[in-house]
């Protein structure tokens, strides 16, 4: 069994930053791809950002040059580093990995933490 935990969430004003972690334990073989997702009320997840093979990044339109998505490959875990948060920011945001076991290939979510950016 794999588990993902966050921490890092809070409320900040406009123009903070914030950072997430999210680190995984269990029987991890290998994470293939890493990555931060967002839901605000009423609307759909969306991807925030995302990193395979450890060193190849996506980021959502949205969030380019404001946040950074790094990984501390020895510890499985992982970062959004959130900076210049907008109100628009807020939402609960989860992290997913796509991950290796010896029994199989999966994918897990985090429980989520909430980011609210208010003054």
């Amino acid at each position: 069994q794999v588990q993902l935990v966050e921490s890092g969430g809070g409320l900040v004003q406009p123009g903070g930053s914030l950072r997430l972690s999210c680190a995984a334990s269990g029987s991890i073989s290998k994470i293939n791809v890493m990555g931060w997702y967002r839901q605000a009320p009423g609307k759909e997840r969306e991807l925030v950002a995302s990193m395979s093979n450890g060193d190849s990044t996506n980021y959502a339109e949205s969030i380019k040059g404001r946040f950074t998505i790094s990984l501390e490959d020895s510890k499985n875990t992982w970062y959004l580093q959130m900076n210049s948060l907008k109100i628009e920011d807020t939402a609960v945001y989860l992290c997913t990995a796509d991950v290796l076991t010896p029994l199989r290939f999966s994918t897990y979510w985090g429980q989520g933490t909430q980011v609210t950016v208010s003054s």
